[in-house]
């Protein structure tokens, strides 16, 4: 299983992190998904199953955005998993969005026809996305300020 986790925004920074192990933000219609290793043929499968299941479990999801700032490569397998998960997501009325892409990840789908059907954007960074795809999240989390706890060292404040 390749390293992946759903993601939120720290509320009061432009930071996202793991909804397990942080207190953070997120909205009902954004789904955020962080890959932490580079996207191959071992792993483009479960990365497929993962997004399916999720959007499944959420119909109020609107979009799906793939954080990649880990994602020093993309092998041909991958690729195809992502043209599908952007078809199958098309399908289901979701537009599926990328973001934080490396130069050369990005030199790679540029020689491809992904970006020409992908049915949302490539964002600088996840922030970016957020405030364009779910303005209102992003509004209140830049309302409140995080208080970092001495006990845990997890970030806590106010339900967003």
């Amino acid at each position: 299983r390749p390293h992946m986790a759903v993601v939120g925004i720290v509320p009061g920074t432009e930071h996202f992190r793991n909804v397990d192990r942080h207190t953070v933000a997120t909205g009902k219609s954004v789904l955020t998904l962080r890959v932490d290793e580079s996207l191959f043929f071992a792993n483009s499968r479960y990365l497929e199953d993962r997004i399916y299941a999720l959007v499944a479990d959420r119909p109020e999801i609107k979009h799906v955005v793939l954080m990649c700032p880990a994602v020093n490569e993309i092998d041909a397998s991958a690729l195809e998993s992502l043209e599908e998960i952007n078809h199958r997501l098309s399908d289901s009325g979701v537009s599926f969005h990328l973001s934080e892409v490396k130069g050369p990840v990005m030199d790679r789908l540029q020689r491809t026809e992904f970006l020409t059907h992908l049915t949302g954007k490539v964002f600088l960074s996840q922030y970016d996305a957020l405030c364009e795809l779910d303005p209102l999240t992003a509004h209140i989390s830049e309302s409140h300020t995080p208080k970092r706890t001495a006990q845990s060292g997890i970030w806590s404040g106010p339900e967003i």
